[in-house]
């Protein structure tokens, strides 16, 4: 069975790029009828937080793509020890004794000298004596995984296509530090290898650090994922990260933008599929292709989520909405406002012109004279069938008055509003009583 997982740090808010990889990660599951796994990679005990992990959980649900199965990895530590005996007797794993200080120091010579700043695994000369030296003056050891330089990397990337890379022009990653606690990569691959983890998606920026998790899927005997690497958004200039200023769910829904809206352009940008104008997820989910990836950075752009937003809007059933709608408005109140909103909540707008009192700007003799006529036409309409047709068409043949000056001191008269939905459907709505009503109004 394909199964994906989507693997977040509690260590803030899910931001846009977050969201992405989440999506992709479902959507691939989904079209496959797999399983979708929410890991939450907790192992950074002093920036975790509870509050960031119930705000991951929330976004998604927002988001409906909620997962199979979810797990916290401080709460799989046991296995984690397990596995890191198991390499440490296997040769795999090798106790370091360096300092920060002294690891930057080398990154700096090694860089002056044109070299790659890579470890250059000192540590794996140190003999016994004097690991047990640095042991006795209470200096505690961090462990780094021992690449094997006599076998290049490779794999079959299924966005990026063919990868290599020469193991000795990659640093002997560090796993665990020496207070004890583990960084990303050893836990990571333990978790997917338990998990049953078929393909990992995610960021470009974790390619390199693929390679050297290839070697420890190995190492622990399983078989290999399949990875997916894809291409960073970025917002302007820069790739989006939530460590500069991107947006998060609770931007995306300070903005009133729909959840289906931002997963509709999140999922086409960077492919060579065109960004649709959706009500639900399906065809997402049975279109979904890494073959239309492209290599090339995808650009989010706010202001075209805002306008997709609309576009989704205008086309969204009224059951998907009933329960965020205004009170009393039904399906047919809803079908006449629905194309004039950008935003859901400017439906509450529209229900209140149509439900209450309005206010006008004050209109001049002559518009107070066409709208007496119009209150006057009025009474000999047919209100049961689109009276909004024949009123202008009689407005028109008795005034004389045609484009802007024909409509315009009508909408003002009925709704106070210079724009909006059309006024056939809005009249619909007001009724022929209110109607009368509003334009006495305008007339005194």
């Amino acid at each position: 069975m394909i199964t994906t997982r989507f693997a977040p740090s509690p260590t803030g808010f899910l931001h846009v790029g977050n969201i992405r990889t989440a999506l992709i990660n479902w959507l691939y599951a989904r079209h496959h009828n797999g399983r979708f796994v929410l890991r939450i990679d907790d192992t950074d005990s002093e920036r975790s937080t509870e509050e960031y992990t119930q705000a991951i959980r929330a976004d998604m649900a927002w988001l409906g793509i909620n997962p199979d199965v979810e797990y916290s990895q401080s709460k799989r530590t046991e296995l984690y020890e397990i596995r890191f005996e198991m390499l440490k007797e296997s040769g795999r794993l090798y106790p370091c004794y360096e300092t920060p200080q002294e690891l930057d120091l080398k990154r700096r010579i090694a860089i002056g000298r044109g070299l790659p700043p890579i470890y250059d695994r000192a540590a794996l000369n140190l003999t016994v004596e004097e690991r047990a030296e640095f042991e006795e003056k209470g200096i505690k050891p961090h462990w780094r995984f021992r690449l094997d330089h006599d076998h290049t990397i490779t794999w079959n990337d299924l966005i990026r296509g063919p990868q290599r890379f020469d193991p000795a022009l990659l640093s002997d990653p560090v796993i665990r530090r020496a207070d004890g606690s583990w960084l990303y990569l050893l836990p990571s691959v333990i978790d997917d290898i338990d998990m049953e983890i078929t393909t990992i998606v995610r960021g470009e920026d974790h390619v390199s650090n693929t390679a050297t998790q290839i070697q420890m899927f190995m190492a622990l005997g399983a078989e290999l994922p399949d990875f997916a690497h894809m291409a960073l958004l970025t917002g302007g200039d820069a790739k989006i990260s939530k460590r500069f200023g991107a947006d998060s769910a609770a931007d995306f829904k300070a903005e009133h933008i729909e959840p289906v809206a931002l997963e509709a352009l999140l999922a086409r940008i960077g492919t060579s599929d065109p960004v649709e104008v959706i009500s639900d997820l399906s065809s997402l989910v049975e279109n979904f292709d890494f073959s239309h990836f492209s290599r090339a950075p995808a650009r989010f752009d706010m202001a075209e989520l805002k306008h997709l937003n609309a576009r989704i809007l205008h086309i969204t059933p009224y059951e998907q909405v009933s329960d965020r709608l205004p009170e009393g408005m039904d399906a047919h109140s809803w079908e006449v406002i629905r194309p004039n909103i950008d935003a859901l909540p400017e439906a509450a707008f529209w229900w209140s012109v149509v439900k209450e009192d309005i206010e006008t700007e004050a209109f001049s003799e002559g518009d107070k004279a066409y709208l007496e006529a119009a209150r006057q036409i009025a009474g000999e309409l047919d209100w049961s069938s689109n009276p909004w047709k024949q009123w202008i068409e009689l407005l028109k043949k008795q005034t004389g008055r045609k484009g802007k000056e024909l409509f315009l001191p009508l909408r003002l008269a009925l709704t106070g509003q210079s724009h909006g939905p059309d006024m056939a459907g809005l009249l619909s709505l007001i009724g022929h009583e209110e109607a009368i009503k509003r334009l006495e109004k305008a007339i005194k």
